[in-house]
């Protein structure tokens, strides 16, 4: 049986199929102003716009839109075709197909980023765009860093900028039994329980020392000096400001065990 996938009104099951050599010499009469021809043939690949447009399954955006998205980046796939590469028109079409449903999902972004940094990644995407169109192949980063004449890294950071952020109740993983979702994959160390408490219980410790002992320790602690330099700063002996160090510390133990 065939499997039937029915989007904006479309039943996929029954889009025709076309060989490579009727698929160029279509390509030809579109080139010679058939339109008949050029309808003919985006009807024929709607098959593989949805193929592209499944990959943004969990997209927040509607399917019906992405997949009319995925329609434009095939007509101008079509109209930028160059016979003369010998590649077949699929391997050309689908980065232009992804690249303007990218760029759908990104301007429908709720996560806003500085005009300079999306002009950059417009111009990211449309060098990687012609050089996957000149290649026949999806262009690396480090090609479309030397096209656009910028580093690695500032390449990297615009698409970064313009990526769909993924929700952290997103499920990565699913079985009969049930999900998990990002959220439950996650986990701080640095933010852990634990380590809150203990934090709280050194806030308690430091609020119970009295003026002076939190003068030394700060002192000692936080700036640096030494028992000396805390004792000619405030005024008192060496051994004194030892003494009240020690108690002082003494409290804090107590506090976190």
């Amino acid at each position: 049986m065939k499997r039937s996938v029915v989007i904006c009104g479309v039943n996929t099951a029954n889009l025709p199929k076309m060989s490579s050599q009727e698929a160029t010499e279509i390509i030809k009469k579109i080139k010679a102003g058939d339109n008949a021809a050029k309808d003919y043939f985006i009807y024929c690949n709607m098959r593989l716009v949805l193929s592209c447009a499944q990959r943004f399954s969990q997209s927040k955006e509607n399917m019906d839109d992405i997949f009319q998205v995925g329609c434009v980046g095939l007509l101008k796939a079509i109209d930028n075709f160059n016979t003369d590469l010998n590649v077949k028109f699929s391997t050309s079409a689908v980065p232009m197909i992804l690249g303007e449903i990218k760029r759908f999902i990104r301007d429908s972004s709720a996560m806003r980023v500085s005009r300079s940094i999306r002009d950059t990644a417009y111009l990211v995407l449309k060098s990687r765009e012609k050089l996957s169109m000149n290649l026949g192949d999806e262009a690396s980063l480090e090609a479309v860093a030397s096209d656009l004449n910028l580093t690695l890294k500032e390449v990297c950071e615009a698409i970064d900028s313009v990526s769909v952020p993924m929700s952290l109740d997103e499920a990565i993983y699913s079985d009969t039994e049930g999900s998990i979702n990002l959220m439950e994959h996650i986990k701080d160390e640095s933010a852990s329980i634990e380590k809150w408490m203990n934090n709280m219980d050194l806030d308690k410790a430091i609020l119970s020392l009295d003026e002076r002992e939190k003068e030394i320790l700060s002192m000692r602690y936080f700036i640096g000096n030494t028992q000396m330099e805390v004792s000619d700063k405030i005024g008192i002996s060496q051994a004194q400001v030892s003494r009240i160090e020690k108690n002082a510390l003494d409290t804090i133990k107590r506090f976190m065990t």
